[in-house]
């Protein structure tokens, strides 16, 4: 064997109980070459007092750069992260032209920096991929973003695809699975995923459902309406026998305190029903986006630059003021905007970086800092109920996701800490979940999910992506005024079995490698 694990507590990733310490673990070759007694290897790692499991997954991450910038990336490997799911929100740099690659670039600075230091050396899914094959962190999994399809397909105008536009996206998305994306992302309150109609949707469905993907959106509202956007991508699910992953799915907003049991209630219906669906959360009660995504859709058409000159504008500024402050803009959810909610966390100009942890005051300040920082910012929202974030976490049909933004002065500690918050916080201090159950929803829940028939659990002949754990001190080291802490009790990850992190310390191992999607046994 390459390694022998040995003394180990097995979570096997099933949900089923723990057994007793041992049996020992061998890795060879990238997997789990047997379980059994009396193992020898090359290197033996003793885990007396530790939990071995599945490598989390984070099902969704905002790495897409970041994996190509950041050979350490500690941030997701320091918690036990060894696949994630990148393409989120129906905004990422694959399909993409010249002109849309660099009209994605402006748009996502505030979650992924400008790129500059990326060689962009891809146009299509397939070249993604094979750049992640050189050699990345963690394992990554990619889905085909519906905005920068619209993108390159309509452009940013706010109106409904014609048919010539619609057959043009069919064929981007049915282009981008068959290359290996796992399935579809939408960002529903993002320009210009956000102009896309009903039809639209479910067409694009119906092509990401015949080539065994899923649909992936961040739905219309999290706030007012909320649960009628879920309702509605339910039905889309219902409609088009496309499978449905419903992405940070949480109930914000002072207007949906208390309200996730109507929520649970929606899914369950759907369930038995036999819609095939699942859903991710954060165990935190901020959200965390960019100052630009609060801006009401028709300021966006067009793209970045007609906002920043709608923004220049008095006239048209105190129309976009009027929606976000009286209205309720519906980049805001449909509620008018609390500023006092509103964190700035991080600027796309250092020399903004005054900016960073002040609470805004009003629009006439978030107006300053868009146009200042080209609307770079990322913000925080502090506009969750703990009560919905328990209550989501202990469906069956729940996996993790950070829905981590790693750039910034201040990110959300989601980023660093969401995975080890859980088994910490909330299985250790609080007992929502029991040890057993958290593991099976961070591995193979969503391993399920992404059809991967050899990754999620501890099992021969199994992919060697794993986490030991020490359940008595896990936690996360991440706050809101230390971001970047990491995280404590994970000191040892394998990927594709090369240690990733020894005694607590980053190796040089870089074993991630793309994961496309295939068929489901």
């Amino acid at each position: 064997m390459d390694t022998v694990i040995r003394g180990a507590r097995i979570v096997d990733g099933s949900g089923a109980p723990a057994g007793p310490v041992g049996p020992e673990v061998g890795l060879r070759d990238g997997r789990i070459a047997a379980i059994g007694r009396g193992l020898t290897g090359r290197r033996v790692v003793d885990a007396d007092g530790l939990v071995l499991c599945p490598g989390f997954v984070d099902m969704h991450a905002h790495s897409d750069l970041e994996l190509l910038r950041d050979r350490d990336h500690s941030a997701k490997l320091a918690q036990g992260v060894t696949l994630e799911v990148v393409g989120q929100d129906g905004l990422s740099y694959a399909p993409v032209d010249d002109r849309t690659l660099a009209e994605v670039r402006q748009a996502v600075t505030g979650w992924n920096g400008d790129g500059d230091d990326i060689d962009f050396d891809w146009r299509d899914v397939a070249g993604y991929l094979d750049r992640l094959d050189r050699g990345v962190a963690v394992n990554a999994a990619y889905l085909v973003p519906h905005g920068t399809v619209r993108m390159l397909a309509v452009g940013w105008a706010d109106r409904p695809a014609t048919d010539g536009e619609l057959d043009r996206m069919r064929a981007l998305v049915a282009e981008g699975l068959a290359q290996g994306a796992v399935g579809l992302s939408a960002g529903l309150t993002y320009a210009p995923g956000m102009y896309a109609d009903g039809r639209e949707l479910a067409e694009l469905c119906r092509v990401t459902a015949a080539h065994g993907g899923y649909f992936c959106p961040h739905h219309r509202s999290y706030g007012a309406g909320a649960l009628e956007a879920y309702a509605e991508m339910v039905a889309l699910a219902r409609a088009t026998g496309c499978a449905l992953h419903l992405t940070h799915a949480t109930l914000n907003f002072g207007v949906n305190e208390g309200r996730a049991g109507e929520l649970l209630a929606l899914l369950d219906e759907a369930l038995a029903d036999g819609v095939d669906l699942t859903l991710d959360s954060y165990p935190y009660l901020p959200g965390c986006t960019t100052l630009a995504a609060l801006l009401p859709s028709w300021a966006a058409e067009g793209g970045p630059g007609a906002t920043l000159g709608r923004l220049a504008d008095p006239a048209t500024a105190e129309e976009i003021r009027r929606a976000m402050e009286e209205t309720g803009s519906d980049g805001c959810h449909g509620v008018p905007v609390d500023w006092h909610t509103v964190e700035v966390s991080g600027v796309a100009d250092p020399a903004l970086g005054h900016w960073v942890g002040r609470r805004l005051r009003g629009f006439a300040e978030a107006r300053e800092l868009l146009r200042a920082d080209r609307l770079g910012t990322t913000i925080l929202q502090h506009v969750g109920h703990e009560e919905n974030v328990r209550a989501v976490m202990r469906h069956r049909a729940h996996t993790g996701g950070s829905d981590g933004i790693l750039r910034g002065a201040r990110p959300h500690p989601r980023a660093y800490g969401t995975f080890p918050h859980y088994l910490g916080h909330y299985v250790r201090e609080l007992g929502v979940l029991s040890l057993e159950e958290c593991v099976a929803h961070l591995t193979s829940r969503p391993a399920a999910r992404l059809r991967l028939p050899d990754r999620g659990l501890v099992r021969e002949g199994y992919r060697a992506d794993l986490v030991l754990f020490d359940p008595v001190t896990v936690a996360a080291g991440a706050t809101y005024d230390t971001p970047r802490a990491l995280p404590v009790g994970v000191p040892h990850v394998w990927v594709n079995g090369e240690a990733a992190v020894r005694d607590g310390r980053r190796t040089s191992a870089v074993a991630g490698r793309a994961v496309r999607r295939q068929p489901w046994r």
